[in-house]
């Protein structure tokens, strides 16, 4: 077996049923889980019925590179989301089965494992496939804390140059998971600078983009970054999306990498071995839902309405903000994050997430250590009912 197997640490969902054993929730309440960010919004009734009407597809063996449909929406997406030029489908667009493999399987072909020293770059707290991908590729992972003196920023000053010079991938999230927060213009000019300097390719994963709270101040794209910043042969930037967030549509596993047109097209040759096309329904579905702004737009409208009722509700009793975007809140707690949680779950029957379980301890620290997540996920009614539970459980403590 592969000895990096073993380096693989539990999800942190399973260290949250671990968490719970022996917990028995009261049973008059009924379960609110705002732990996993899984989004429970319906999914359009046009996208289901997309779907359904292309079945026949399944008969066929789906193409490595997705339809030219497919690829064709996606890169005409991008152009209208963030004002890039001309996207070339053929070169600069692949469709993947959700942003999860993509990340993961990217480490696996960008790094080269056999060089002495290989290191990823994660942001720390961080999503887990960043530290797996590492792992896998035969390379250390190494975090940079997001801590709130720093407005959970990334301090890429803080790497010395020696482990630049090893590092070969750097992950970024924006908006972040779980902290929600925007990486600026400047942060990915200082980025790109680094990466010409010592060759590192970035990943960087947008698939909490299209959910926001300013119409006037989106998110900044790390395409539309370099664009802006002259970069206009995307070098070294590849980004990741999603349809699972924007659409409601997490189970059709539907998503995109898009960017530096040389490494897609050896990505593209690992995966015609790494066999994750999308089959020909999910890939029609979701060109009709890359081509549709106004199911979007309402589930942005929704997510708004829930942040707008529920910050000023937990605000007297808890640190919440309105994150930059996406649908979390993360908030410091008054106990142990891991306590706040069980009790949380043991007595009100609402399930958060411990920050600790999202993180790594580096230089001395685990910067998600007394935070929980929360997801604004569930229907507005339960998401209030929820925010009701936490402030009965907060006033007892």
């Amino acid at each position: 077996m592969n000895p990096n197997l073993a380096r693989l640490q539990s999800y942190p969902f399973e260290k949250l049923r671990a968490l719970f054993a022996g917990v028995e929730p009261p049973a008059h309440l009924k379960p609110i889980r705002l732990s996993i960010g899984e989004p429970q919004h319906p999914t359009p009734g046009f996208i289901r019925q997309t779907l359904a009407d292309n079945l026949g597809g399944l008969s066929s063996y789906p193409a490595t590179l997705g339809s030219d449909a497919l690829r064709g929406a996606i890169a005409h997406w991008l152009e209208r989301r963030y004002g890039l030029p001309k996207i070339d489908p053929a070169s600069q667009v692949i469709p993947v089965a959700g942003t999860r493999e993509a990340l993961f399987a990217f480490a696996q072909c960008v790094v080269d494992g056999t060089k002495p020293g290989a290191k990823v770059l994660c942001p720390n707290p961080f999503y887990q496939i960043y530290e797996g991908a590492a792992l896998l590729a035969n390379a250390e992972p190494i975090f940079i804390n997001n801590l709130p003196e720093s407005d959970f920023g990334s301090d890429f000053g803080s790497i010395d140059e020696a482990t630049w010079r090893d590092i070969q991938l750097v992950y970024v999230c924006s908006p972040g998971n779980p902290t929600g927060r925007l990486l600026t213009l400047d942060e990915w000019k200082t980025l790109f600078e680094l990466s010409d300097r010592y060759g590192f390719v970035i990943a960087a994963d947008e698939c909490y983009s299209e959910i926001y709270f300013d119409d006037a101040d989106k998110p900044i794209g790390g395409l539309e970054a370099a664009w802006r910043l002259g970069r206009t042969d995307f070098r070294n930037v590849v980004m990741f999306s999603s349809l699972s967030k924007r659409s409601n549509v997490p189970g059709m596993r539907s998503g995109f990498v898009a960017g530096d047109a040389k490494i897609l097209g050896d990505f593209l040759l690992y995966r015609t071995y790494h066999g994750c096309a999308l089959n020909p329904a999910v890939q029609a579905a979701s060109v009709v839902a890359w081509n549709d702004e106004e199911h979007v737009e309402e589930n942005r409208r929704l997510y708004r309405d829930k942040f707008a009722r529920i910050t000023p509700m937990l605000q007297p009793w808890l640190p919440v903000r309105l994150p930059d975007a996406g649908f979390y809140y993360w908030v410091r707690t008054p106990l142990p994050d891991t306590e706040f949680a069980r009790r949380l779950q043991a007595e009100y029957n609402v399930t958060v997430l411990p920050g600790s379980y999202l993180a790594r301890e580096s230089n001395g620290v685990n910067p998600g250590a007394g935070f929980v997540r929360i997801a604004l996920v569930a229907d507005t009614h339960e998401c209030v009912e929820a925010a009701g539970r936490i402030i009965d459980f907060c006033k007892t403590l």
